[in-house]
């Protein structure tokens, strides 16, 4: 992690502003070198990423911080 996003993550625990990660993406993040390996076991076939919100990102607000 670098110097920035550290600062920002920091930044916005100290405001009580809410973070641009949620434990959702995190795990999503995590489990991609599990799922490269199944998929180099497989012949390089494809594997599905788990859907961890189990369809509720479809509903979630947008956090604002890139605009339309």
């Amino acid at each position: 992690m670098n110097f920035l996003m550290l600062w920002r993550i920091l930044y916005r625990l100290r405001n009580a502003e809410p973070l641009y990660r949620d434990i959702y993406d995190h795990a999503s993040w995590s489990v991609v070198n599990i799922l490269s390996e199944v998929s180099v076991n497989n012949r390089s076939n494809s594997v599905n990423l788990p859907d961890f919100m189990r369809g509720a990102w479809q509903t979630d607000k947008p956090l604002g911080i890139i605009g339309p």
